[in-house]
């Protein structure tokens, strides 16, 4: 029952990440920094969205395999 919830959480996640890279990063770096004056780089974006990627996959591998 809990790796169904984390498979599924992780796909949610992994779903915004991969189609609003740039929220989520800027929100999660809201939470963490306390200084508002923060530069990122561009490429964190992309790898922002590679990892959101890799969860939706992982996730959706590991439904499939439980179900077959």
């Amino acid at each position: 029952m809990t790796g169904m919830v984390l498979r599924t959480t992780l796909l949610l996640f992994g779903l915004l990440e991969a189609c609003f890279p740039k929220q989520v990063v800027d929100f999660w770096m809201k939470l963490a920094a306390e200084e508002s004056d923060i530069t990122l780089k561009p490429w964190v974006y992309t790898v922002a969205r590679i990892e959101g990627v890799i969860f939706v996959l992982w996730a959706l591998f590991k439904m499939k395999k439980q179900s077959g």
